[in-house]
């Protein structure tokens, strides 16, 4: 798990927290009263479920120190807990299980996503969301860079450090489970004024793997301009100077029978 920046992630706070608003309103629950974000980051997924039921009690976790002390900071007043996601036992089960942009980092998704749907009370609902781009250019590119001879042996570990399935595989893990399962892509086109701001939002998520393994700064410094020179050949400008950058994610709203 690679260590993360509150504040490069949020550069992009706007288009981060688009899918999350997404998500939350797809989720039929009129009045949940425990609600759990898992991987909740820096609070911005957090907030928008404390503002849809505010008398709800409502805990955020994550795994970064750095970004829990974000939400802390921000949200003083809320619950927020340092722990990871693949060890999370709750002492009893929540109306809504949240999870925005989190899963990906989580590996074993077919015995995940069954452990989380476990955790969600008679009536509630698992609600995902999870980036699925890694058909696009932007993710081939990064993966192609990182088995170059002078760092391949480097970047190994980083280059499986994302995994997310096909909607046919949380249908299949999913729907003998629940009552009813919505299942969804969504492809958001971010309007951004350079190939050097794709390098920026991709340094917020999946480029961080890849750089931490590096051994020093120029390495990081030649893999950066190695991956902006292949998105200028990649992604083309519009006519006004805007670069469009295309972003798939897959969301998943699980219930359970009451």
């Amino acid at each position: 798990m690679p260590h993360w920046d509150p504040n490069q992630y949020l550069k992009f706070g706007g288009e981060r927290t688009q899918p999350a608003i997404d998500l939350l309103s797809r989720v039929k629950l009129a009045a949940p009263r425990r609600i759990i974000d898992l991987g909740c980051g820096p609070g911005n997924s957090t907030a928008l479920l404390h503002g849809r039921w505010p008398e709800a009690e409502i805990v955020g976790i994550d795994s970064s120190a750095a970004m829990i002390a974000a939400a802390q900071e921000t949200y003083p007043e809320w619950t927020w807990t340092v722990a990871d996601i693949a060890g999370w036992t709750p002492d009893r089960p929540y109306d809504l299980v949240y999870s925005n942009a989190a899963l990906q980092w989580v590996h074993d998704h077919e015995s995940l996503i069954p452990v989380l749907f476990s955790n969600v009370a008679p009536g509630g609902a698992l609600a995902i969301q999870m980036p699925a781009h890694f058909q696009s250019p932007v993710h081939r590119i990064l993966i192609e860079i990182a088995t170059h001879d002078e760092w391949r042996d480097l970047t190994a570990t980083a280059a499986e450090a994302i995994k997310v399935g096909r909607p046919s595989f949380y249908y299949d893990l999913l729907s003998p489970l629940c009552s009813q399962i919505d299942l969804w892509e969504t492809e958001y086109i971010h309007h951004l004024p350079s190939h050097r701001e794709i390098v920026e939002w991709m340094r917020g998520t999946g480029l961080r793997p890849f750089l931490e393994v590096l051994p020093d700064e120029d390495m990081k410094r030649l893999f950066e301009e190695r991956f902006l020179t292949a998105l200028r050949h990649a992604y083309s400008l519009q006519r006004d100077g805007t670069l469009l950058f295309p972003f798939r994610r897959l969301f998943a709203v699980a219930y359970k029978r009451e």
